[in-house]
């Protein structure tokens, strides 16, 4: 990749194909769940060297729950086992973590190895690293509103105070810039409800490439494309 080449600020990722890529294999969905997490951990690296500021994955949605108990069940065990060990080692590599997503119906221990892992790497200067759980656009900007509501309700907020500005510092990912470019692997082309609010100037990449078997090359190709793309905002060059 040319180096001369603008480089986004924040990619956002939708990893799907995990399972698709196992059944081809004759293997259970969840060894496709346990390759593609170890993708996440060399994605982080490539992005981190590449000089990408932010990386966020859609790990497990609102609507994953409607999943078979059984891989519902392997998904949790999975985000256990890598909050507990993938993501020390991000710790220990100067990544900020932050987990998106209403985290009240995880269980106890996970909650606690999150806030753990948010507490302990917030003062962080790396690549900051955003892992949705539990996580549904739709369900975000709707806490975020409620948030709001309340406010008005006891007066200490004027319905003329909800802005955009005031909405965005009420979602999950206050404080980080919008994704410049969102990708999504597996084929499909659709958003599935992530990130819908900040994605709304994203530039958009789909590829058929199964999230297991996404490599550097890949990621690379996503921000030759990026780079290709004329990026307009009402009208106007940027």
């Amino acid at each position: 990749m040319d180096n001369r080449r603008k480089i986004p600020v924040h990619v956002a990722i939708i990893m799907d194909g995990n399972g698709r890529w196992a059944k081809r294999r004759g293997l259970p969905r969840t060894v496709g769940h346990t390759q593609g997490a170890r993708t996440v951990e060399q994605i982080l690296e490539d992005a981190d060297h590449m000089g990408i500021r932010y990386l966020t994955v859609y790990a497990f949605s609102t609507e994953n729950w409607s999943r078979p108990d059984g891989e519902v069940k392997a998904l949790m065990n999975l985000l256990r086992t890598y909050m507990k060990t993938s993501l020390a080692k991000c710790a220990r590599n100067n990544v900020r973590i932050r987990v998106l997503g209403d985290k009240s119906r995880l269980d106890k221990d996970l909650q606690e190895a999150i806030a753990n892992l948010e507490r302990d790497t917030a003062s962080n200067t790396g690549i900051g690293f955003q892992i949705a759980i539990n996580y549904g656009s739709r369900d975000e900007i709707v806490r975020a509103l409620r948030s709001a509501a309340a406010k008005v309700a006891d007066g200490s907020m004027d319905p003329s105070e909800i802005t955009e500005s005031m909405i965005s510092d009420n979602l999950d990912t206050h404080g980080i810039p919008d994704p410049d470019l969102l990708i999504r692997t597996g084929g499909e082309q659709r958003i599935s409800n992530f990130l819908l609010w900040q994605t709304a100037y994203a530039e958009l990449y789909f590829c058929d490439v199964a999230w297991p078997d996404f490599k550097k090359e890949d990621l690379e190709k996503a921000i030759d494309a990026y780079n290709h793309r004329e990026r307009r905002y009402g009208g106007l060059i940027s």
